[in-house]
């Protein structure tokens, strides 16, 4: 690659590293995992850079090769999945939160179906837009609105969160 293409693709990489980590870590769970992921997701990204840089929209191009990667992850059997290790994993801090109410939505999180939980990390987390989701993860607007809808009340199942039907019979 050209130097100054390579410049441009650290550039963007470097600007982008720190939200594909969260990223990778919300659909995965695991931060390693996650590490890995993205290291997969740049790589594919610099094989194509010189044909993505032209698209319209390169964090969406982005996106939707972190999620495919992600879910190439895991289709793979469990002993590529399976990691042992010395000591329990270190959780992360919520920012600004309580770190128990970070790890009961993690747990949540991780317990709603696959598809639904990449529209929920990339609606929510991300802050993308119906459309960019959809675009992201190659279907209608409409899908992405169901599988937020489906996502949440999963989640607030999950948490054990009242309903609107919950509180309309209390009133």
């Amino acid at each position: 690659m050209e130097p100054a293409l390579e410049q441009e693709y650290l550039e963007y990489v470097t600007a982008r590293l720190e939200p594909l980590r969260r990223t990778a870590y919300l659909l995965c769970g695991d931060r390693h995992r996650a590490d890995d992921l993205v290291q997969e997701t740049i790589t594919k990204l610099y094989v194509r850079w010189r044909r993505v840089r032209t698209t319209g929209n390169v964090n969406a191009y982005v996106g939707r090769i972190l999620y495919r990667t992600y879910l190439d992850d895991r289709r793979r059997g469990w002993w590529a999945r399976v990691h042992l290790s010395a000591s329990p994993p270190d959780h992360p801090a919520a920012p600004g939160g309580d770190l128990e109410d970070r790890m009961m939505l993690d747990a949540a999180l991780a317990r709603v179906p696959d598809r639904q939980r990449a529209v929920l990390i990339l609606r929510f987390v991300c802050d993308l837009p119906v459309d960019e989701v959809a675009q992201i993860l190659n279907c209608a607007a409409g899908t992405v609105k169901s599988q937020t809808a489906h996502g949440l009340a999963a989640m607030r199942r999950r948490l054990g969160a009242p309903t609107i039907a919950a509180l309309k019979e209390k009133t």
